[in-house]
């Protein structure tokens, strides 16, 4: 449905899931560092407390940043789709710096304390989200922001793109659960079981987690909250259809 101006409508109930995922995301990040704060003795980057870098860093980098960069274009429906694709992809970057501090920290601290490294299930599946990631988005740029793709080409990706995206951020959140329930079993051991206060904290950190991911796809998987095609964008597509493979309106 469009406005009188042409300007596509928003559909009544999207603002709303958009603000609660955005209550949720950030209360996310608040409580990590609450948790932290109050029970973990803070974050630095030297000394025993450069461990909580990871988790602060990890959650606003692969769980909020990124969550929001999907939510891209749900939010921005009639802002010109170059512009809604540098967004994109600028806060996936941003996430993408954001989690290799904290990939970075974990390590170093590893280091220092002489831990093992990359032997936990949380573990393997943190750098494979990271790896992941980081191809997803070298592959997009490459698709969709880098000129020289073939107009069929980017068509043919594009629900591969969608689908591994959607895929990396479940795995992401999957996988701050399984570092959050690892953390509290390696301190609280037997007294986990007792109600700790910290327990019960991070017990609710784990349902928002999930709340904000469940919010994300939602909004996502909506097939009437997609991002309608502009008007000038279906001729510039069909322009650079014809430009570069030789098609025109008349041949589909």
């Amino acid at each position: 449905m469009e406005s009188r101006a042409g300007v596509a409508a928003t559909p009544g109930a999207l603002p709303y899931y958009v603000a609660l995922s955005q209550l949720l995301g950030l209360t996310v990040v608040a409580m990590t560092g609450a948790w932290l704060g109050l029970y973990r003795g803070g974050i630095a980057w030297e000394g025993a407390l450069q461990f909580n870098v990871h988790p602060l860093c990890m959650v606003i980098g692969l769980i909020f940043l990124q969550g929001d960069a999907l939510l891209v274009y749900r939010v921005f429906r009639n802002e010109a789709k170059r512009t809604t694709k540098v967004l994109h992809g600028l806060l996936h970057v941003l996430a993408l710096i954001i989690a290799l501090v904290g990939l970075v920290a974990v390590f170093n601290y590893h280091r220092q304390k002489g831990y093992s490294d990359l032997y936990s299930l949380h573990s393997w599946c943190g750098i494979l989200v990271f790896v992941l990631y980081f191809v997803q988005w070298l592959v997009g740029f490459s698709f969709f922001l880098f000129p020289g793709a073939s107009f069929s080409l980017r068509s043919r990706y594009r629900p591969q793109h969608v689908f591994f995206g959607a895929t990396i951020f479940v795995l992401s959140v999957g996988t701050a659960l399984l570092g959050l329930k690892e953390a509290l079993l390696f301190k609280l051991g037997a007294k986990y079981s007792t109600f700790e206060a910290e327990g019960v904290l991070a017990n609710v950190l784990g349902l928002l987690l999930a709340s904000f991911g469940v919010t994300v796809l939602y909004i996502l998987t909506r097939a009437d909250w997609k991002r309608p095609p502009q008007a000038e964008e279906q001729a510039l597509s069909m322009d650079f259809k014809t430009l570069t493979e030789g098609d025109s309106p008349s041949s589909q």
